[in-house]
């Protein structure tokens, strides 16, 4: 029974995944469109999230600033939220610039008014990976920004789409600088 339900939960991930590539395919170029934009006009990626898309965040300026699946130079990112007393909003306010993305990643479970609107405020490209609440950014994002959206309600699983998303990221980013892997 315990084995069954664990197998059920590698089906239902392998079926979300299945069902949002096509979907999620133009999203996702255009999001690492944004971050190549930033990196290659000497801006950077700023990369926090909400829930558990703050423990993702950490991950993902790591991928960008060390490497993904091959060696390349270290690209501009860093990951907000880390430092006590200090809100994600009020880093994007001291060190965002023009020109800058700030990728943000939600689980729904905080309020993004302060961070989205720091990032407006210096010009930034938003990119938002969301899940359930991802009807809640169309009031929010402008023209330019971009709008990754999960569709589904499982914490669990946006968040196993969401790494897979950073990591097409990371892989379109490479692929885009670098060409195709040994050539």
């Amino acid at each position: 029974m315990l084995e069954q339900r664990i197998q059920q939960q590698f089906f239902d991930s392998a079926d979300l995944q299945y069902r949002c590539a096509d979907t999620l395919a133009r999203p996702v170029a255009e999001a690492a469109g944004a971050l190549l934009a930033a990196i290659t006009g000497g801006g950077k990626v700023m990369v926090c999230g909400s829930g558990a898309g703050a423990a993702l965040a950490p991950h993902m300026a790591r991928l960008l600033t060390g490497r993904f699946e091959r060696e390349r130079p270290p690209l501009a990112a860093l990951a907000l939220g880390g430092t006590p007393g200090v809100s994600a909003a009020q880093e994007v306010r001291a060190l965002g610039l023009p020109g800058d993305v700030l990728l943000f990643i939600d689980d729904a479970d905080g309020d993004t008014t302060a961070v989205i609107s720091a990032a407006q405020a210096k010009d930034m490209t938003i990119v938002v990976l969301a899940g359930r609440s991802a009807a809640a950014f169309g009031e929010l994002l402008g023209e330019a920004d971009v709008l990754v959206a999960v569709p589904h309600e499982r914490g669990a699983r946006v968040a196993e789409l969401q790494l897979l998303v950073l990591h097409c990221l990371c892989d379109a980013v490479d692929f885009q600088l670098m060409g195709e892997q040994g050539t």
